[in-house]
């Protein structure tokens, strides 16, 4: 007897702030699409966070970044993770952990989110060696003071930080 979800499009969530999206988290994306048929970005709206980008602006740089890729959706939401990820018919939530720090937090949302909806498994994908030591914010205070980012965004993004935060001039001897 063939199986109902065989023939299923499986879908996850990748849920965040992306502010902004990194390298880190484009190789959590492509490797969920190597075990999911679609991943839904869904950028978080989180009022009591101030963001370096708008929500437009981080949706749009995120779309910008993936460039019509089909298996990839961008979208934003606020409320309950799980209620989105019902609405979305999604299978999973995707969660990246850099290091044994992000477990504690990350393993008490997973069991949240699978008493509030236990229809949605959580999947836990570590980063790639390449991109441990990345975050957003780091990224962000890197290029405030003028540090070179560009090998740690996308190309979209990294525009869009230059328009936040302008080289530095050069000082001449």
């Amino acid at each position: 007897m063939a199986d109902k979800k065989a023939n299923k499009n499986k879908i996850a969530i990748y849920p965040g702030s992306f502010d902004p999206l990194t390298n880190g988290h484009i190789d959590i994306i492509e490797r969920a699409l190597e075990i999911f048929d679609q991943v839904i970005i869904a950028v978080l709206h989180n009022p009591s966070k101030k963001s370096l980008f708008t929500m437009d602006e981080r949706v749009t740089m995120i779309k910008q970044s993936f460039n019509g890729k089909n298996s990839v959706q961008v979208d934003s939401f606020g409320g309950l993770l799980v209620d989105y990820a019902k609405i979305k018919n999604a299978v999973a939530i995707i969660r990246g952990m850099r290091a044994i720090s992000d477990f504690e937090s990350e393993f008490q949302m997973a069991l949240m989110n699978r008493k509030l909806n236990k229809e949605v498994q959580s999947v836990f994908l570590m980063t790639g060696f390449r991109w441990i030591f990345t975050s957003s914010s780091i990224i962000k205070e890197a290029a405030q003071f003028g540090g070179d980012i560009s090998d740690m965004v996308p190309e979209a993004v990294h525009i869009k930080m230059l328009e936040k935060y302008p080289p530095p001039k050069k000082i001449e001897a």
